[in-house]
């Protein structure tokens, strides 16, 4: 566990192409977690708590494009939401690439489920005199349409996990990713 409470998923190095002029690869120990990245210079002793580490947060990150296999190498750039585009390598095996996309995956699948429970309790609240319920009446949530509970989500959800996602609303409460 970190001290942000988040379980690492995976730990390991990865080399990061620095935003200099000469854009050299640098190693970096990197810890992905449920909430995202953590970027830590590799030869530096665990920093204190009150100190910040670099994290490139999921509800930052838009994209993870695979760029290229080349030699030894798998190269990828992650994409943020403001558009800053930040390039790694790492050994194919490794499967960084695959990893670090699959938590984001997950991220958004939270934070949009989260997203729906919210907006239909607000719709339920709304709904409901005010005082008491008629009897009789059930107390489940009533079914919404995919396309009001998909104008629900944050902006920073991409459509085409929104639009996965609430496929499947009312038939299973996982939500299922076949890639």
């Amino acid at each position: 566990m970190l001290e942000s409470g988040c379980k690492a998923v995976k730990e390991g190095m990865l080399e990061k192409r620095s935003d200099g002029l000469l854009q050299l690869w640098k190693k970096k120990r990197c810890i992905l977690t449920e909430e995202g990245l953590l970027l830590i210079p590799p030869k530096h002793p665990p920093p204190p708590q009150q100190q910040q580490q670099p994290e490139l947060h999921f509800s930052n990150m838009k994209t993870v494009d695979c760029v290229e296999r080349k030699g030894k190498y798998v190269y990828f750039t992650v994409v943020m939401a403001e558009g800053k585009e930040i390039d790694f390598r790492c050994a194919q095996e490794q499967g960084w690439n695959a990893a670090i996309t699959l938590q984001m995956v997950q991220y958004k699948n939270r934070q949009a489920i989260l997203a729906v429970r919210s907006t239909r309790q607000k719709q339920q609240h709304l709904a409901a005199p005010h005082g008491s319920r008629l009897r009789g009446a059930s107390n489940s949530p009533q079914p919404q349409p995919a396309a009001a509970a998909a104008a629900a989500l944050p902006p920073s959800v991409p459509r085409s996990i929104s639009n996965s996602l609430f496929m499947n609303l009312g038939k299973d409460p996982l939500v299922r990713w076949d890639f």
